[in-house]
């Protein structure tokens, strides 16, 4: 039971279904269907149920087959989400670009809601580690994988939920909130960076 509870804060710090929130906001701000705004929160789950599913069964061999130890895809993970929290602290909370190149609301599931929001590459990350097929048997790796999708549920049922969080903290809330998000974001990234390295050299450099 310890373990399982481990996993799950583990696995709620890297998918972060309250930071989901501001994203979710600011993803579906010029949308005035409610009905719409649910099913891009629906699929937008969908799809980082299924991008997660895949590096629990194949993502440890990809990382295998092409020769990258899990401290490099830590390192690289933790770069791009770097990268993602400073958009969200120095960008505006609803860039007319981006809003301008999205072509329909499936796109605005996939990114930036889905990818790298909620299925990030910590969570990404995560999946592999927690199903390492050398340190964790099949009942394990099951088990992990119905805790992910328990985060995901809740991380749906918060997004089913911002639109009264946003009538409450209205625009300026969220955009206050995507910025102090963005902040812990960049911390948690790099950690993630120095964690990779640690280790890295770690098992290479005798101290």
């Amino acid at each position: 039971m310890e373990e399982i509870i481990k996993q799950f804060v583990l696995l709620w710090a890297v998918i972060d279904p309250i930071g989901t929130i501001p994203v979710f906001i600011a993803v579906t701000a010029g949308i005035s269907n409610p009905s719409m705004a649910r099913k891009i929160a629906i699929k937008a789950t969908l799809i980082a149920a299924l991008v997660l599913l895949f590096f629990v069964l194949v993502g440890e061999y990809l990382l295998d087959a092409l020769q990258i130890p899990l401290t490099a895809f830590q390192i690289a993970g933790g770069i791009v989400l770097f990268l993602f929290a400073l958009s969200m602290i120095f960008g505006q909370s609803k860039p007319e670009e981006e809003m301008g190149m999205v072509k329909s609301h499936m796109h605005q599931s996939v990114f930036p809601l889905a990818i790298p929001s909620i299925a990030s590459p910590g969570a990404m990350m995560a999946a592999v580690m927690l199903t390492d097929n050398h340190r964790f048997s099949l009942m394990h790796q099951g088990i992990t994988t119905l805790i992910i999708f328990a985060v995901l549920l809740v991380t749906l049922i918060f997004m089913l939920l911002a639109s009264r969080i946003q009538r409450i903290i209205g625009d300026a809330g969220a955009s206050v909130i995507s910025r102090v998000m963005g902040l812990i974001l960049a911390s948690i990234a790099v950690s993630a960076i120095l964690a990779g390295f640690s280790a890295y050299f770690g098992l290479t450099v005798t101290p």
